[in-house]
């Protein structure tokens, strides 16, 4: 299986609600966010996908949490790192539209060992 991916950081912040202080408080993250495209084969250029098309989409999606509280852009009470990879998957499969054969898999990591992820077919 073939694999193309790209990754950026952004710090976010939000509050996980009925939780004891700091995670119970808003509080920030340095989040690292890795996105994947994998497929079988490769498509008449030779690619799995335009890493170009893919870097853009990331960033994109990325500029609409930077700096910001998650629970004024993703629709959630509590926006945990699952519901965080869930969130931009969606956007990026928005972004990227339809790719037979591919799936594409996102991982949002809250710290250096911890993350959450989301994948499904494009």
């Amino acid at each position: 299986m073939y694999e193309t991916g790209t990754a950026l950081q952004v710090r976010a912040f939000h509050v996980m609600p009925g939780m004891p202080p700091p995670e119970g408080e808003r509080h920030s993250h340095d989040y690292r966010l890795d996105v994947v495209v994998r497929r079988d084969d490769l498509d008449e250029r030779g690619m799995v996908v335009d890493l170009d098309l893919l870097d853009q989409a990331l960033r994109d999606a990325a500029a609409r949490v930077e700096g910001v509280d998650l629970e004024s852009v993703v629709p959630a009470e509590a926006v945990t790192v699952e519901v965080f990879a869930r969130w931009l998957h969606d956007q990026l499969a928005a972004s990227l539209g339809r790719l037979p054969g591919t799936t594409l898999a996102v991982r949002v990591w809250e710290s250096s060992v911890a993350f959450g992820g989301y994948s499904s077919s494009l």
